[in-house]
């Protein structure tokens, strides 16, 4: 491993139910999800790991250490919403890029859509993602969507970001957008909504760029972070037309995109061995929240009461496999909770604590 920094690899699904994972329901649900459970066979299962409630919750508590109650980000609003990542946050992408990592964050962000609040502002070398959940940037294709003939820029003035590409520089552009504010020290190309059409894709392009990272960080001899996070499963599912059918008769197409989302964490453990960084590399496999169930067929499955946005366990149990220097197959019903990266990884590597960091601590 470069400079005896193992490189970490953390994979999020986005409202995944833990009867939706075979390596926990044996493949209850009718398929199985071969290379997620190559994760859990190779390394540890985590039968009681918790999180928050929401995803905008999950992931500010997983990027910052820090409580919801802390950051304010239990939720982010709509386009343009002066709520999202507050300014000089520590987060552990900027901990670890202290430590010469490169880091980058690929998929769902849902931290907040302004300039400022983008990931490469917040210790992230590289950035490649969309800035809300499904549904949300659907909302302009939708029949009840306020026509262009009657709200003259409606969409231009109100509507939701396109997919972001951006970068972190030492160049600070001045240049100020005026719904989404001054660009900073980064640069930032739009690339295009994120239309139903592009939804069935999406995963596919994210795997893509965070593939190429992780090559460029190799061949560079640099360790890595990369935190990529699937826009599936959350609601609305648009599978791909060439994948409907695969999950076997009598399946939905929630299934069928289950499926290809297992294949796209197959591709990053494939990169790891074609590379020869598996056994340099810690992976983790987990979600923001509990799934949603309010409609079929998009919706994930629990043994747990309720859903996500409740405050039962169905909420919060969330899916949790790990693979590093754990017994292989190995299981743990120990508590664990997913808001706690930055303590845990600046003991693991002995790093001083960030003086910022109130609250982070296990």
């Amino acid at each position: 491993m470069p400079n005896g920094k193992p490189n970490i690899l953390v994979i999020w699904g986005d409202d995944i139910g833990i009867s939706n994972l075979s390596c926990y329901s044996k493949g209850l649900m009718g398929y199985r999800t071969p290379n997620i459970d190559r994760i859990a066979d190779e390394g540890m299962l985590f039968t009681d790991s918790y999180g928050e409630q929401s995803c905008t919750a999950g992931r500010s508590s997983f990027i910052t250490g820090q409580s919801v109650l802390r950051t304010g980000l239990s939720k982010v609003g709509a386009p343009a919403s002066p709520v999202g990542m507050p300014e000089g946050v520590v987060t552990i992408a900027g901990l670890l890029k202290e430590q010469g990592y490169k880091t980058g964050q690929f998929g769902k962000n849902h931290l907040g859509d302004l300039n400022h609040m983008l990931p490469t502002n917040h210790g992230f070398d590289e950035f490649f993602g969309n800035l809300y959940h499904l549904n949300a940037e659907e909302e302009p294709e939708m029949y009840d969507y306020y026509p262009e003939k009657d709200f003259p820029n409606f969409r231009k003035n109100s509507g939701p970001r396109g997919v972001i590409h951006s970068w972190a520089t030492d160049k600070d552009d001045t240049t100020t957008h005026e719904r989404w504010g001054k660009v900073g020290k980064q640069k930032i190309e739009e690339t295009g909504p994120l239309t139903k059409e592009r939804m069935e894709t999406c995963d596919d392009e994210f795997v893509e760029h965070a593939t190429r990272f992780i090559k460029e960080a190799n061949d560079a001899d640099t360790p890595f972070f990369v935190w990529l996070n699937t826009t599936h499963m959350h609601m609305f599912t648009h599978t791909k037309k060439s994948s409907l059918g695969q999950a076997g008769r009598w399946q939905s197409p929630y299934h069928d995109t289950m499926i290809d989302h297992d294949k796209n964490v197959g591709q990053m453990l494939d990169l790891l061995d074609e590379l020869g960084l598996a056994e340099d590399t810690i992976v983790v496999y987990s979600t923001d929240n509990g799934p949603h169930r309010n409609s079929w067929p998009d919706g994930g499955m629990t043994p747990f009461r309720s859903e996500k946005n409740s405050n039962w366990e169905g909420s919060c149990t969330e899916r949790g496999v790990w693979r590093a220097s754990s017994p292989t197959r190995s299981r743990t019903s120990r508590r664990s909770r997913s808001p706690t990266p930055s303590p845990s990884t600046t003991r693991l590597r002995r790093w001083p604590r960030p003086r910022a960091a109130a609250d982070l601590a296990a």
